[in-house]
């Protein structure tokens, strides 16, 4: 398969599976996560683990394998002194994912490269440092980066992650991404406030969710949706989306909560569940599904129905 034919089956109305989380999972099977990069520096020693991890979500019926990239932008990295292997540390997460495909024997799985805006969170804690931020300068460098890495490595679409900063971090990321030339897929993150509104995953502020939307309607993306956020939240994230964007629908959600460097797998959502609420998004106009931190192969093979 090729990105013509996703883009065939899209504008057919036919459903696409996602995988799930790839750094709560290598956690899940023991990896060490890093107190400043999280998942970003597991990729140098547990390549072995990352590419099960790959094999198992395309044994589950994912048509989309996500590479490791999502935690190792400059902005990870150099804090963990891992800066000077930024090139190497996303080329082995983008090979890995390729060859766990040529072993899966499924040429027609796609690789997408994951770029996120997240930067380093205090441990113990989901709230970066307010003294510490990045600059514009340095944000668009490192995002730029990651983006030219991801083409470099012949990555078939990248996944713009985790998007809910639109004052500072949403636009340089997205022009990063567009830059490539690769299909944008756009990943929005919300959640409840306390007044009940939604609102971005900000975690020192309340961000009306639109706002992230808005911009993220000006670019043009090829698909736009809501991830790593609770289900709940998700589906009605996804309404002030199509508001926004008529284009295809993406839906996967997270469960459980992170410390960091640890995601906390409390009472995380029963592939059972998942489906439920999948089903729903499915008659919403959802196209393509899979999950986030919290969620493994076996949410990915339960949610592989909806394409029947």
């Amino acid at each position: 398969m090729t990105y013509a034919n996703v883009k065939d089956t899209l504008e057919t109305g036919g459903v696409l599976i996602l995988d799930a989380a790839i750094g709560t999972e290598l956690e899940r099977r023991g990896v060490v996560m890093d107190d400043h990069a999280w998942c970003g520096a597991a990729t140098l020693t547990n390549l072995n683990e990352l590419r099960g991890v790959h094999l198992d979500y395309i044994a589950a019926g994912a048509d989309i394998i996500t590479a490791n990239t999502f935690a190792s932008s400059r902005l990870m990295l150099d804090p963990a002194g891992l800066g000077d292997r930024v090139h190497e540390i996303n080329k082995a997460a983008i090979e890995t994912a390729f060859a766990a495909r040529d072993e899966a024997g499924r040429p027609d799985v796609l690789v997408a490269g994951s770029l996120s805006h997240i930067i380093p969170v205090q441990v113990g804690s989901y709230v970066s440092d307010a003294s510490d931020r990045p600059s514009q300068q340095q944000y668009a460098d490192a995002f730029g980066e990651l983006a030219g890495i991801i083409k470099e490595c012949g990555c078939d679409l990248l996944l713009l992650e985790m998007m809910f900063d639109p004052e500072f971090r949403m636009r340089p990321a997205f022009e990063a991404a567009k830059s490539t030339g690769l299909p944008v897929w756009a990943g929005l993150s919300a959640k409840w406030a306390d007044d009940g509104s939604i609102v971005t995953y900000m975690q020192d502020q309340d961000v009306p969710f639109v706002d992230a939307v808005k911009l993220a309607a000006e670019y043009d993306v090829d698909a736009m949706g809501v991830m790593h956020s609770p289900s709940d939240v998700t589906w009605d994230a996804l309404k002030i989306v199509r508001e926004h964007f008529d284009g295809p629908l993406t839906a996967y959600p997270d469960s459980g909560y992170f410390k960091m460097p640890h995601w906390q797998f409390d009472e995380v959502i029963s592939p059972a569940d998942l489906v439920v609420f999948a089903e729903q998004w499915k008659k919403d106009g959802v196209q393509v599904f899979g999950g986030c931190c919290g969620l493994s192969p076996e949410h990915i093979q339960a949610i592989s129905v909806l394409k029947n």
